[in-house]
């Protein structure tokens, strides 16, 4: 990862981004200034009037042209109405050839399982349709920008093998609401759907037609009426009405062929959209989840703490204690031993004092309450081992709430450590930034990658507490490295 290239990037953006802004203030200001001027010095002369008359005049203009300029940015260009004209032709194709397919299979293998044969073929089929779907999904966010939900429900993670797993597999797909809104929207799909997305290639094909009649193909059909649309082309003078309706449907193709692509796309997020008390069924499930795990997880911290004091500050109390008794006894018989255990003693009272300040700053630290999550950060950067060097930045324009920065800070610290223990590198990158509402921490390293989520590694447990707060998790750790953990967390800074 070329680090300074990045550096670099963000720093040219800021100042760019600053520069303008400035420029925009300065230019603000300068306005600002002169009207006032103006207003002193009404009485000046008739050339001061007629210069003010003529900055209005200007930003007249101005204002009218930027209207101009933003009413001619929201028209469709030739280029927009010629690429989504194309996509329907293909999209007309797809729907027809794949949405008949798909659902004369579907049908089929849904009917056999009545005779056990469906119990086998149905899992593969609907996960081919689901693909397919999915895929529709996906063309629709990158050519239209309409965003379609996936509201398929996951399988359970104990869901067993063989003809057993399969069965259950089986009727989980097909008890799953997402199944049946697919099979609707293919027969919506290859009718309403298919007209949609020809409509939008023939807009713009069909008038080439019309255009070629007008320029004199209509010659070889001489001998019987050729219709374009719903004009007879018999001479010249009607292949020219033909190609002036061809003209006419051009135009509109031009002015509403992404509006068609996009209705096409519409309909189908109308038709595989979850219900409306779905968002909320699953958010009930995603609650009741991180409820379950931030109660473990609470309870793994009484156990941790409970066995740090046990085995730590509370063993080393108990040996001041016997020193000091012993202490006692041997003061007027033997004072050089006494000495010698009190000097014991004091050394055993700091330890257990030191392992006390390690255990509050685990359950939290100081640093973090008095002086927020980017100071705290860097303090835990400072305690990283050799030969590992840190590099932390931070741009927070505020403090999150306590509880989020608790969380925040805990698992930075715990993702350091695993690149201490696993990565092997020699660098670190700790970016933390807030926008758009979402705290964003990314920690990345120079190491080996590798790492993944999943298997119950630390990083499994790292993203179910991140989900406690609808936080979220990301790692980019490819073979090689370098490896790069980006957390997510949404909250309001103060």
């Amino acid at each position: 990862m070329d680090r300074a290239t990045q550096s670099a990037t963000h720093s040219a953006a800021s100042s760019a981004t600053k520069s303008a802004m400035t420029e925009a203030t300065s230019s603000a200001t300068g306005t600002d200034r002169a009207r006032g001027g103006d207003r002193g010095t009404d009485k000046a002369g008739d050339g001061d009037t007629c210069k003010d008359k003529d900055k209005g005049e200007g930003k007249a203009k101005t204002k009218a042209a930027g209207k101009d300029g933003a009413s001619a940015a929201r028209r469709p260009r030739p280029r927009e109405a010629a690429l989504a004209a194309v996509r329907g032709l293909a999209l007309s194709v797809l729907t027809l050839a794949g949405s008949i397919t798909f659902f004369a299979v579907t049908v089929v293998s849904i009917a056999l399982v009545a005779i056990g044969v469906g119990v086998l073929t149905t899992p593969a089929v609907l996960t081919a349709l689901r693909a397919y779907t999915n895929r529709r999904r996906l063309l629709a966010a990158a050519w239209s920008d309409v965003r379609i939900p996936v509201p398929y429900r996951s399988f359970p993670p104990d869901l067993r093998t063989g003809l057993t797993g399969q069965v259950e597999r089986c009727t989980l797909m097909l008890k799953d609401p997402a199944t049946w809104r697919d099979l609707q929207w293919l027969v919506v799909d290859m009718t309403a759907g298919s007209v949609t997305a020809l409509l939008t290639a023939a807009l713009l094909f069909y008038p080439v037609e019309g255009f070629l009649l007008a320029a004199g193909l209509w010659r070889p059909f001489t001998g019987s009426t050729y219709w374009y649309a719903f004009v007879p082309v018999t001479s010249q003078a009607t292949g020219l009405a033909a190609g002036a309706l061809g003209l006419v449907l051009f135009g509109i193709g031009l002015r509403y062929c992404p509006a068609l692509l996009r209705l096409h796309f519409r309909l189908t997020g109308a038709l595989l959209a979850p219900a409306p008390g779905h968002a909320l069924t699953e958010r009930i499930e995603r609650l009741t989840e991180t409820r379950h795990d931030a109660v473990d997880s609470s309870a793994a911290e009484l156990r941790r703490i409970e066995r740090d004091l046990h085995d730590g500050a509370q063993a080393r109390l108990v040996a001041v204690g016997m020193d000091l008794g012993t202490i006692e006894a041997l003061i007027e018989k033997n004072p050089a031993k006494a000495k010698e255990l009190i000097s014991k003693a004091r050394q055993s009272s700091a330890d257990a004092l030191t392992e006390l300040r390690d255990l509050v700053r685990g359950i939290h630290p100081p640093v973090l309450a008095e002086r927020g999550l980017g100071d705290a950060v860097k303090e835990l950067a400072l305690r990283l081992p050799m030969p590992l060097e840190p590099e932390v930045e931070v741009e927070l324009p505020g403090r999150a709430p306590a509880p989020v920065e608790s969380a925040a800070y805990f698992a930075v610290s715990e993702t350091l450590t695993n690149v201490v223990k696993h990565a092997g590198a020699d660098r670190v990158w700790v970016d933390i930034s807030y926008a758009d509402g979402m705290l964003r921490i990314s920690v990345t390293d120079n190491g080996r990658g590798g790492a993944s989520v999943g298997g119950g590694s630390g990083l499994s447990g790292l993203q179910r507490r991140l989900g406690t707060f609808d936080g979220i998790l990301a790692v980019s750790s490819p073979a090689g490295g370098p490896t790069m953990v980006t957390m997510e967390l949404p909250c309001e800074l103060s």
